[in-house]
């Protein structure tokens, strides 16, 4: 039977649909009876710790229940931690939906949205949903956020800067004084989103969370955190915002779904957040780890990105499509990245280490 023909908004005629990656049951037939080190999604590998996995099986014996729509134990221990109002946090399904919503809340058509690049593609496909248009603000030839440009930017009444810090997939931050200038800059119109996904692994005094400003920040300011990274949840899909703007989180409450976060997620992530000993360790490994990665990939020739991610940005010098569709071979996953001016590098995350043993060795035979 023919498909109908039906006609979708037209501001997603740009989009494309988002990568997300291969999973291990796509390459089992190539990876040659290989171990599969999935290297391409920036999850934490070391797993949740018992406390989590406990709270998860008490949650899971409640599934006919519909889940607290505003996860308020987990919004008062975010608000604990983070030194915020409790009414000022808001949970989602992953910072990616929050991400959603936030678009939903406070974009319109014609608005102007400021980025860096390379991206995160959501940061612009949610945008360009809207029918918001995106300015991005590039790296300078020597491989670095071009800050001057950030600022200028988003001195403009521009509805909206939002960009990682750290970076995805480039690894590269801003330094508190980067940060500081920022914030200053800002038009007080506008809305400033930091996404801090990969905050925990950015460790040491060059780099410093808006979440340590937001009390006397004077305009409005939305921080996005994951569970998916460093705490080890991807599979649950939990994040959350915090804001110093009430307008901002009720807006973004009126547009999300009335039962955003499930059951099971509320649980372990809130277990996740009181027990942090082993994920302190999870991610003190990753640090060495990165670091050693660094300098293998440095042996090789490449150019390595600075990272404060659980990843590194990895300049091939060929099209990375092709080396990652080589790596597969050795059962290894990693993802190429596709944005224009950057098809030369690839995204790899840190691994435990015989993952990343094996993503060097592999990488030594096919280049």
């Amino acid at each position: 039977m023919t498909s109908p023909k039906f006609t979708a908004r037209s501001e997603l005629g740009s989009l494309k649909l988002y990568n997300s990656g291969l999973t291990v049951d796509d390459i089992a037939a190539r990876a040659k009876g290989h171990c599969i080190a999935k290297l391409a999604s920036n999850e934490n590998p070391h797993g949740p710790n018992a406390a989590v996995q406990a709270a998860m099986r008490d949650a899971i014996a409640r599934p006919f229940i519909y889940p607290d729509p505003s996860a308020r134990a987990l919004a008062d221990e975010i608000a604990r931690q983070t030194g915020v109002e409790k009414s000022r946090v808001i949970l989602g399904d992953g910072s990616e939906d929050l991400l959603n919503v936030m678009s939903r809340a406070v974009l319109n058509p014609g608005d102007e949205v400021v980025t860096l690049f390379p991206s995160f593609p959501l940061h612009e496909d949610y945008a360009i949903m809207m029918g918001a248009s995106v300015t991005r603000i590039g790296l300078t030839p020597s491989w670095e956020i071009d800050i001057g440009a950030l600022l200028a930017a988003a001195a403009r009444p521009v509805r909206l800067t939002l960009l990682a810090n750290p970076m995805n997939p480039a690894g590269l931050w801003l330094g508190p004084d980067e940060l500081d200038a920022l914030l200053a800059a800002q038009h007080p119109e506008s809305l400033l989103c930091l996404d801090e996904a990969y905050v925990e692994y950015a460790a040491g005094p060059d780099y410093a969370s808006a979440v340590e400003r937001l009390a006397t920040h004077d305009k409005p300011l939305l921080i996005l955190r994951t569970f998916s990274k460093a705490y080890g949840l991807a599979g649950l899909r939990i994040g959350y915002g915090i804001s110093n703007s009430d307008d901002v989180i009720r807006a973004m409450n009126l547009v999300r779904t009335p039962f955003n976060t499930n059951a099971v997620a509320q649980a372990a992530a809130l277990a996740a957040l009181t027990h942090t000993e082993e994920m302190g360790d999870a991610v003190a490994d990753t640090l060495r780890e990165r670091t050693r990665m660094e300098e293998g990939l440095t042996a090789l020739g490449l150019r390595v990105l600075p990272s404060k991610g659980n990843f590194l940005f990895v300049d091939c010098g060929q099209p990375a499509g092709d080396v990652a569709d080589r790596l597969i071979d050795h059962g290894v996953i990693v993802k190429p990245w596709k944005q224009e001016g950057f098809e030369n590098f690839l995204r790899v995350t840190v691994g435990l280490g015989w993952e990343n043993d094996q993503f060097l060795e592999a990488m030594a035979r096919i280049l």
